[in-house]
């Protein structure tokens, strides 16, 4: 986007380009869910082309984060510091870089995910991808905040999106506590460096939730402020 344009939208909304990229951010993570499909399935060339969305789209978010950071008006008159904004971006763009270094380290390695564990694995994802979602629901909102000016029945909507996603992210934690111990099960039958990297990707995965849950939780400061 050029500078003009981008500048132009903040003239219209100083949070609208935040939106942007959290909306970019879940577009990308999402794909995770195509992914490991083919992944199951050891079709290894469909992997390697969704991990390539992935990986343009993680650029294309980080895009709009330089364009934010280069462009952010530093006299915003606003209830939301620009420390603020720029604190919710840094956490926004981690999620995006998690669902990459996912897909690129299993692609790279080519990873199967044990029949033992692919079903608990598969729910464990889309319930992490959930929390991600729940995190773009709630920066959507932020136009909302603004022109209610931080304060009644909007806050109130955002405070309960909020606790739903802790909720989900509460599941994610449960659901990879009985993952590890699956796997825990099924060490002696497996590579163990295979073991290895799954346990890392189990902790990827779960932390896709943790850094979305953590944007919830900037913004219930914010609101707190």
């Amino acid at each position: 986007m050029p500078t003009n344009s981008f500048l132009g939208v903040f003239a219209k909304s100083p949070l609208k380009p935040l939106e942007d990229h959290i909306n970019k951010v879940d577009q990308c993570s999402q794909l995770l869910t195509s992914f490991f499909q083919h992944v199951y399935q050891n079709d290894w060339d469909a992997a390697e082309q969704v991990q390539q969305q992935i990986s343009k789209l993680e650029k294309e978010a980080d895009k709009i984060k330089r364009e934010l950071r280069t462009n952010l008006p530093s006299g915003l008159f606003m209830p939301i510091q620009r420390s603020d904004i720029l604190g919710l971006l840094t956490q926004q763009d981690k999620i995006a870089n998690k669902a990459k270094d996912i897909s690129g380290r299993v692609l790279g390695r080519k990873l199967q995910i044990p029949a033992q564990i692919k079903d608990g694995f598969a729910q464990y994802l889309e319930r992490c991808l959930d929390a991600t979602s729940q995190a773009k629901n709630v920066i959507n909102e932020l136009d909302e905040l603004l022109e209610a000016g931080f304060k009644g029945r909007e806050v109130d909507l955002v405070e309960t999106m909020i606790k739903k996603l802790d909720l989900i992210e509460d599941d994610t934690d449960f659901m990879q506590v009985g993952l590890r111990r699956t796997l825990l099960e099924l060490e002696a039958d497996l590579n163990p460096v295979e073991v290895m990297f799954l346990y890392n990707i189990i902790e990827w995965v779960g932390e896709l939730a943790d850094v979305a849950e953590r944007v919830g939780a900037r913004l219930e400061l914010m609101l707190a402020g």
